[in-house]
């Protein structure tokens, strides 16, 4: 089986968890960014990550997932800046309505996995939040303290978590 993590990352959060990811699989298998990646037909296993950004999937990823056909097996993990674990049911209902947008970019794909973590929301973007002059995103400029230090050990751990549990359902499965 010859496996390809492609990821886009503009801060780093992405890219931290396609190296914990690419670190588990058995070879052959590539990593490289999103922008640069060329054919995805030799592949058995495509493990594709984006940040989310203005709610969705970013716009530079959107190229990738259009080439997508139910031939390709894909395994989607995501970052983004709101905490998985929140018991605020509004910030819950809107957390579990961005997933599902980014849940959808794979609806091409023959979807594999799907796997969240919280990543560290920079300084320029929430900066750049807190001069929007929309309540909504100053409160998520406000989150950035809680973001500090993500994807941090436990995520990651997580990650590995969902890549063993791809390998495995490949191996057997249901």
């Amino acid at each position: 089986m010859k496996i390809l993590v492609i990821y886009y990352s503009q801060s780093g959060n992405t890219k931290k968890v396609a190296d914990v990811i690419f670190e588990m699989l058995p070879s052959p298998k590539l990593i490289v960014k999103m922008e640069e990646v060329e054919s995805l037909d030799e592949f058995d296993l495509i493990f594709a990550g984006f940040p989310v950004w203005q709610f969705g999937v970013p716009k530079p990823a959107r190229p990738f997932f259009s080439r997508l056909t139910k031939a390709h097996q894909v395994a989607l993990f995501v970052t983004h800046a709101m905490d998985p674990d929140t018991s605020n049911p509004e910030l819950r209902m809107m957390l579990d309505g961005i997933l599902e947008k980014c849940r959808k970019a794979g609806d091409k794909a023959n979807l594999a996995g799907f796997f969240h973590c919280r990543g560290e929301l920079s300084k320029e973007t929430a900066d750049m939040l807190a001069h929007s002059r929309m309540p909504l995103l100053e409160r998520f400029a406000g989150m950035r303290e809680e973001t500090l230090g993500h994807p941090d050990h436990n995520d990651l751990r997580l990650a590995r978590t969902f890549c063993q549990e791809i390998l495995n359902s490949l191996k057997n499965p249901e």
